[in-house]
């Protein structure tokens, strides 16, 4: 697949994945881009899928490109294509970031999990005794990484199969996470605990928006479109606080163009301002 360069003197990075079309990346880099005054930069998406991904990756010139951002089905994909990947990344087997270094070399990062401890301590929460997780995706297993960090006690993971319940089981292993197996019909049992991470499709915890109590803990749903979800809008209505995709997705990407720009600190306020004018514009 040939990648258009552009100038030659703008300075490139883009967000692969499959499908793309709907990915708020642009929206988010660009505006930090703009904010920076980075006026050379450029940053745009492309369709890429498993397969594409190899030949993609190598007709990129690393002297014109800072890095990439990753969607599915990709960040398990390009592993075999890095010549390196941070502790972070390794412990879910997943990169989100790459970076091309001045030497040529693939610097591989997961700023998801990072991006959700920042999106929690935005809201306050920085450490919860017992929480639970809705799904048993790889975006469950980064909330498993990220939940290692700030919950000592037991994670309650909610999954419609037995081989699902294996595999989140097996990830609290590797984790470090205490994690217990619940059957998706008690689902509504999980509204209870501090913390629950929502990580399923949209529509699968619509149903859970009649079950939530009167005095709710905090909920991280990690969907943004369409916004506020059911179980999202029950939450906030019982004044319980509520941390959207859109957090996650901010503040994911605050730490990517960091590492493709080297410069710090990102602009937080201008990034979120963007992405929720493009979710009001749909």
């Amino acid at each position: 697949m040939s990648t258009p360069e552009g100038d030659p003197g703008t300075r490139r990075a883009a967000v692969l994945g499959s499908p793309i079309a709907h990915s708020l990346s642009p929206v988010l880099h660009r505006a930090a881009y703009a904010e920076l005054g980075l006026v050379d930069w450029r940053y745009d998406r492309y369709e890429v899928d498993e397969a594409a991904l190899p030949g993609f990756v190598d007709g990129l010139d690393p002297a014109r490109w800072a890095g990439l951002s990753l969607t599915m089905p990709l960040k398990r994909a390009i592993l075999p294509l890095l010549d390196e990947i941070t502790p972070t990344a390794a412990s879910v087997e997943a990169v989100n970031t790459v970076v091309f270094t001045t030497d040529g070399r693939r610097h591989g990062d997961n700023t998801d999990i990072p991006g959700m401890l920042a999106a929690l301590r935005e809201r306050g929460v920085e450490e919860v005794p017992t929480a639970a997780v809705l799904g048993a995706g790889a975006t469950a297993s980064s909330a498993l990484a990220a939940l290692a960090r700030i919950c000592p006690g037991e994670v309650t993971a909610y999954v419609r199969s037995r081989e699902r319940g294996v595999e989140m089981r097996q990830w609290g292993e590797r984790l470090g996470v205490a994690v217990r197996i619940a059957d998706w019909a008690d689902a509504a049992k999980a509204l209870d605990e501090p913390l629950v991470v929502a990580t399923t499709p949209a529509g699968a915890a619509d149903h859970l928006a009649d079950a939530v109590p009167a005095a709710p803990g905090v909920l991280f749903d990690v969907l943004y479109d369409p916004w506020p979800t059911p179980l999202a809008a029950a939450w906030s209505a019982r004044l319980g606080a509520v941390v959207s995709g859109l957090d996650l997705l901010v503040h994911q990407a605050v730490l990517q163009v960091e590492q493709h720009t080297g410069r710090t600190p990102a602009p937080l306020a201008a990034m979120r301002a963007a992405g929720e004018a493009a979710l009001a514009g749909h």
